[in-house]
């Protein structure tokens, strides 16, 4: 490549952490600058300083964190009144223009990889500005100072360049103006010893299609798991999280679970070590309000995942496709035909690559239809349009269609000629009791008022709500301190027992709050707050009475079965075999349990919408059925919601076989089981109303 006209110095600081930490905190851009050197004459021709304002300024009080004031010197209000990203980019464009004769007479020098990889590209991303393509690529400076001085030993700042080559620090006072002057002495030093800056650094902006197969090496310092990915994630979509890394071809490989839908779980194949790395910095960075999980791989592990040797799978996939779809829910009948026709008919015509070639049926080893296809699409154009018919119809059956990649489609071909994967599997929710099973949890006990009880809540009432009812209060509550109550038919009682962290907080608690109001919704209902001791607590949850203040009368409660030992809070679900109590523990009335709620929870009590911190497989439970539903009326009950499918779907039966009136539908995620209950609850199958909770 042709040596540039011109060098660009590009230095960022962020509003957190700087330096060797920079964008390690997921902060915002707050300031920009740009240095030009003329080759030719080895010379500075201009500098430009930018604050940037970022987003956050317009709903926080305070932008910058003490660590970025101390370090920077940069002012909160010249910040605030600053120009936000997408106009200083813009700035910056209309002087390539003006100045340096357009974009392919200059490349980008950055101190290291931080400023354009983990900065620039990611924040970008995030706030969809779209880069032009001089930003594709760079030179980072550190490695190429260490590529022309051969005994360079420990670069690891400006600092260490400066004192290698005899240079003194840049004086002004400005911190980026400095930190960017600095970059350009070495720079201009390095022009005049000889260096040629002749091969730029890309950095690319999607995954290219590639094939794995068994027998391939992979480094295994170049490989991540993802986890916590929403599960309609594409290899596209796993690319902009980790936009400004490298991917290698084909270096997403979507996990797959047993029933073969994505679980959220990917792993990713990075061109090398030093990208891999960068990648393990963005640990518990965030795709929406979802914070991803990234941890260390083998190539082992992607191999596994992604690599396949079937000959049909290779074929098909060599065809080079920009684009895969897998379709779902075929009717097993469905021919290349019908399938091309799919997709040309309606306003949303798309061309199939390739025609029938461009189709991949999946089949069961012995050769059995299994309702799924992927198929190719030579444009993105075309994989927009066809993406758009999801849930179209083809016979009476609707089409799920989700963006694909190769290791999906080796997967799945690896999973469905293995006989194995059709083999008799448990049923995902097993023993369904017909009465609540109790993740057990050692309460408190003693004389000490510590605790209240609230009475009266309305059966929709959650966690989220005695929060909100509580109010300050809700900071006092222990650790798994909220017990809700359930009475045998697994329905809430509309009581609650809560452990505060001393008697003096449950006494406010019960003075503050007795007789008020609890709001849900439309819906308000007042609370009975009364202080007591985790022995009085033990009581009621053991069958006993408690006395209450007057006029308040006494309520009866039941024994509740208990284990000689404590159960792990995650037991598997069980019907509860009863065990003999004293008479005078024993009450006529139905049995009355207690559910350590949700289970675990963060202590202290943090806002209601961010409580659930475990967003794992959740089940939920369909109660008021008639007695002639279907599989197909619970689906047609829960259209919209991706995650429902056949297979999450149990109908209980009683013991003589005829259906109880429930079902247990098992989501992939706790946030979308909360929505269906949200969206859901009371809405009616037939002429009857379905309740909706939580198992």
């Amino acid at each position: 490549m042709a040596a540039s006209a011109y060098l660009v110095v590009l230095y960022c600081a962020t509003a957190g952490q700087n330096d060797e930490n920079l964008g390690a905190d997921e902060e915002e851009i707050v300031l920009l600058v740009w240095l030009v050197i003329d080759v030719t004459n080895n010379k500075v021709v201009a500098v430009q300083h930018c604050n940037v304002k970022p987003q956050t300024a317009d709903i926080n009080d305070v932008v910058l964190t003490e660590e970025c004031r101390q370090q920077t010197g940069l002012d909160e209000n010249l910040i605030k009144c600053a120009q936000p990203l997408d106009q200083v980019l813009e700035q910056f464009d209309q002087f390539v223009k003006t100045k340096l004769q357009g974009e392919g007479s200059f490349q980008f020098v950055t101190d290291g990889q931080l400023h354009f990889r983990q900065c620039l590209h990611p924040e970008a991303g995030n706030k969809t500005i779209e880069l032009p393509n001089y930003f594709y690529s760079f030179f980072d400076m550190r490695k190429e100072f260490q590529k022309f001085y051969h005994q360079a030993q420990n670069i690891t700042c400006i600092k260490d360049m400066l004192d290698y080559v005899g240079i003194e620090a840049d004086e002004s006072t400005e911190f980026g103006i400095r930190q960017a002057q600095d970059i350009g002495k070495i720079l201009q030093r390095m022009i005049y010893d000889g260096h040629a800056f002749d091969s730029p650094e890309p950095v690319n902006n999607r995954v290219e299609a590639g094939i794995c197969t068994k027998d391939e090496e992979i480094d295994t310092n170049s490989v991540i798991r993802a986890r916590g990915l929403p599960w309609q994630s594409s290899d596209q979509d796993i690319a902009k999280f980790f936009r400004g890394l490298n991917i290698a071809k084909g270096g997403v490989a979507l996990c797959l679970s047993a029933q073969g839908r994505r679980n959220g779980e990917a792993l990713v194949r990075f061109i090398d070590q030093e990208h891999r790395n960068l990648a393990l910095k963005r640990h518990k960075h965030h795709i929406g309000q979802r914070y991803i999980e990234v941890y260390k791989a083998s190539g082992e592990d992607f191999i596994n995942v992604a690599a396949g040797n079937n000959n049909e799978a290779t074929a098909f996939l060599s065809r080079g496709a920009q684009v895969i779809v897998r379709m779902r829910g075929l009717p097993y009948d469905t021919s290349a035909k019908d399938i091309i026709t799919f997709f040309a008919s309606g306003d949303l015509y798309c061309n199939v690559m390739d025609g029938e070639d461009g189709i991949l049926f999946v089949h069961k080893p012995d050769g059995r239809a299994t309702g799924d296809a992927f198929v190719l699409f030579t444009s993105e154009e075309d994989a927009v349009k066809a993406l758009k018919k999801h849930r179209e119809i083809i016979g009476s059956r609707y089409i799920e269609l989700f963006r694909s990649t190769t290791a999906e489609v080796q997967q799945v071909l690896n999973r469905t000629m293995d006989p194995k994967t059709y083999e008799q599997q448990a049923p995902l929710i097993t023993n369904v009791p017909q009465v609540p099973f109790i993740p057990q949890h050692i309460i408190t006990s003693g004389s000490r008022k510590d605790c209240v009880r609230l009475r009266g809540l309305p059966f929709e009432a959650r966690v989220e709500n005695i929060l909100e009812f509580l109010g300050e209060h809700a900071k006092s509550i222990v650790y798994q301190g909220v017990h809700m109550v359930f009475n045998a038919q697994g329905q809430p009682s509309g009581e609650a027992f809560i452990q505060m962290n001393s008697d003096h907080a449950a006494f406010m608690a019960a003075t503050e709050r007795h007789h008020k109001n609890m709001f849900i919704g439309k819906k308000q209902r007042y609370i009975e707050v009364f202080q007591c001791s985790g022995d009085d607590m033990n009581v009621v949850l053991q069958g006993g009475t408690l006395s209450l203040p007057q006029p308040y009368p006494t309520f009866p409660y039941a024994a509740i079965p208990q284990s000689p030992t404590v159960l792990p809070m995650h037991t598997s679900l069980s019907p509860i075999s009863p065990v003999m109590r004293p008479a005078s523990y024993m009450s006529p009335l139905s049995p009355v349990y207690y559910w350590p709620y949700p289970s675990p929870y963060p202590s202290p009590p943090v806002s209601p919408t961010s409580y659930y911190h475990i967003n794992g497989p959740t089940v939920v439970v369909m109660r008021g059925l008639p007695f002639n539903s279907s599989l197909a009326d619970i689906l047609s009950f829960f259209h919209g919601f991706h995650e429902v499918q056949p297979e999450s779907v149990q109908i209980h039966r009683n013991a003589d076989g005829r259906p109880s009136g429930d079902a247990y539908v098992t989501f992939l995620s706790r946030n979308e089981a909360e929505r269906a209950i949200q969206e859901k609850n009371r809405h009616n199958i037939g002429n009857r109303y379905i309740e909706l909770f939580m198992a």
